[in-house]
């Protein structure tokens, strides 16, 4: 499981909106690991399909195909179809704004491989997911 969280100047509602703009807004807030992406469906919020690779290293690339849902208020929930990680985006009121944390949770590897997966992966999405949010910021108060 990777976990980051960002506590963002915007109302919660804009932040939501924002974060559920798959044709703009998140687009824009992808760092380097991100290629390919390509919304397939939708583009706002539930019901959106969207592809792209995330190379959490140079030798480690995962090929994402993510359908968007919103199964709570202040939630969004990234489930891809090609493995078993899920994103979920919450949203939460905050003295300064908004509180936004994601989580990302998959089946490991066994093995290994899997003790390095469990002990690298979690810090690497973590690394991504503050810079996401850091643009995010950024996004926002423009």
């Amino acid at each position: 499981m990777a976990t980051a969280e960002r506590t963002l100047k915007a109302t919660p509602e804009r932040v939501l909106e924002a974060l559920g703009d798959y044709t703009g807004v998140r687009s824009r807030t992808l760092t380097e690991h991100f290629s390919e992406y390509e919304v397939r469906e939708g583009g706002q919020g539930e019901g959106t399909v969207v592809h792209w690779k995330l190379a959490a290293t140079s030798k480690r690339v995962r090929d994402c195909l993510f359908t968007v849902s919103a199964p709570a208020p202040g939630t969004l929930v990234e489930r891809d179809a090609n493995s078993s990680m899920v994103t979920t985006w919450t949203v939460s009121p905050a003295d300064e704004g908004a509180r936004v944390q994601v989580k990302t949770t998959w089946d490991g590897a066994g093995g290994v491989g899997g003790f390095f997966e469990r002990t690298f992966a979690p810090k690497g999405l973590r690394a991504i997911y503050e810079a996401q949010l850091a643009k995010l910021a950024t996004e926002l108060t423009e």
